[in-house]
C-alpha cells in the first residue's frame, strides 16, 4: 500500500498580511509658507500636494518647522488658529535625528559651508529619515545632498 503524503499546513508568510502603508509625510517650512501667504508661483502647487499626501497618509511638522513659519505671526494664538485649519500632526524631533543632524552638518563643514551650526533643513532631513517619513518640500537640493535616501516629494 503506497501511502499519500498528506499535506502539511505550513505557517503563512507574514508579508502577505502587511499592507504597503504609505509613509507620513514632513511638510517642510516652505510648503506651508506658500500656502500661509497665498504664493502666487507657488500656492496652488503646494495646496495640491498638502491635499495628495494628506489623502494616504498623516502630515507632520516638528517644532523646527514650526519656528520657521512663527515670524509670519505676531502672536501665538494667532499661528495657533492658522494651524488648526490644516490637518497637521505635531511630532517632536527625535533624539537620533539630532544626532545625524550633527552629522550633516560636519559633512558640510567640512566641504567649506560657511555656517557655524547646524541649519534648520539638516534637522528637519534627520527627521524625516530618522522616522521614515517622506518629505514634502520644494527645497530638495539640500535635502538630496545630505540625505541621499530620503523620499522627497518637490517639483
Amino acid at each position: 500500500m503506497v501511502s499519500k503524503a498528506v499535506p502539511k499546513v505550513r505557517e503563512p508568510d507574514a508579508r502577505y498580511l502587511q499592507r504597503g502603508f504609505e509613509p507620513a509625510t514632513l511638510v517642510d517650512s516652505c510648503v506651508l509658507i506658500d500656502v500661509l501667504a497665498n504664493d502666487p508661483r507657488w500656492a496652488e502647487w503646494s495646496l495640491d500636494q498638502l491635499d495628495q499626501l494628506g489623502r494616504r497618509a498623516p502630515l507632520i511638522i516638528n517644532p523646527i518647522i514650526l519656528a520657521e513659519i512663527s515670524p509670519r505671526f505676531e502672536r501665538a494664538a494667532d499661528l495657533e488658529a492658522t494651524l488648526a485649519t490644516l490637518p497637521l500632526v505635531r511630532e517632536a524631533l527625535p533624539w537620533d535625528a539630532a544626532f545625524l543632524a550633527g552629522q550633516a552638518f560636519r559633512i558640510y563643514r567640512l566641504t567649506k559651508g560657511l555656517k557655524t551650526s547646524p541649519m534648520p533643513d539638516f534637522y528637519i532631513g534627520a527627521h524625516a529619515l530618522i522616522g521614515k517619513l517622506r518629505l514634502l518640500t520644494r527645497d530638495a537640493a539640500r535635502y538630496r545632498t545630505y540625505f541621499p535616501k530620503l523620499e522627497i516629494v518637490a517639483p
